[in-house]
């Protein structure tokens, strides 16, 4: 027979863990609505605060070795390996796709109609695309956004979201822009993914609530960085990179904004010079 003494302690411990599998349905077990369109358990997903340092690396072999938080790396170029092996070194790591332009060696280069190609944006082997077409490209754009989550990526960094302000071939506007842009953040978060606006300052106001940090380039040299403030005003990150401006003139700028901030070379290889 069980003695009194120890009555009371059993029940304790039966309350205590009735009361631990109640606040878990509440709060932390997956249900269905905790689940994603492909009905796989979702987590919060990150929001990285200004103040993270970073690496942008999108040309030659990765150096893993930087000692930082974050990584910037080409999606398709990398496996789920490098993404895992960056996570146990405790690194997030951000998914580098082109969702402005078709670039001809991609692997699903073929995918994309010919009618969505434009003119060439200065790069060899890419080309503007017609982002008037949300329903065309959103499909496409979502199996790029599948491999970035299924190969284990914290996050989407997706270039040239600015293309209404360049000589695309197409008559684009803002207002297609603005629908554009809002896509790509919505199939990333429908992936658990966060998504960073690229550049596109002059948007900032009408996309800060939509996106979940900033990637820019060269905001110094054109006298820009000011532009950029609302992420930090809402607390998100600012990855910022000059190459041609030197330090001692752009890291004083990137300080006094908080912008997280490091000078690179145009082919964005694993140097580096942060502030």
């Amino acid at each position: 027979m069980m003695s009194a003494t120890r009555r009371p302690l059993l029940l304790s411990v039966v309350y205590l863990l009735c009361v631990g599998a109640l606040a878990g349905l509440i709060t932390g077990c997956v249900g269905v609505s905790d689940r994603d369109p492909d009905g796989r358990p979702s987590a919060a997903r990150w929001q990285p605060r200004p103040g993270t340092a970073w690496q942008w690396q999108l040309s030659g072999r990765l150096d893993t070795s930087v000692d930082v938080p974050v990584y910037d790396i080409d999606g398709f170029e990398s496996s789920a390996a490098v993404v895992e092996r960056l996570h146990a070194d405790g690194r997030k790591v951000i998914c580098y796709i082109n969702a402005g332009a078709w670039e001809d060696f991609r692997p699903d280069h073929g995918d994309f109609p010919a009618v969505l190609l434009g003119r060439g944006n200065g790069w060899e082997g890419e080309r503007w695309l017609d982002i008037r077409e949300l329903g065309v490209l959103r499909p496409l754009m979502a199996e790029r956004m599948d491999m970035c989550r299924d190969k284990g990526f914290d996050a989407v960094e997706p270039d040239l979201l600015d293309g209404y302000t360049n000589e695309t071939g197409f008559p684009l506007t803002a207002a297609h822009q603005l629908a554009y842009n809002r896509m790509i953040a919505d199939l990333a978060h429908e992936r658990g993914l966060a998504v960073g606006l690229k550049n596109d300052l002059e948007q900032i106001p009408q996309l800060v609530g939509d996106f979940d940090f900033a990637v820019n380039e060269q905001c110094a040299e054109f006298g820009e960085c000011a532009a950029l403030s609302p992420f930090i005003k809402a607390h998100k990150a600012v990855f910022h990179v000059e190459y041609d401006v030197p330090e001692r003139t752009f890291c004083p700028i990137a300080k006094r904004l908080r912008l997280d901030s490091m000078r690179k070379r145009l082919d964005l290889g694993g140097w580096r010079s942060p502030c």
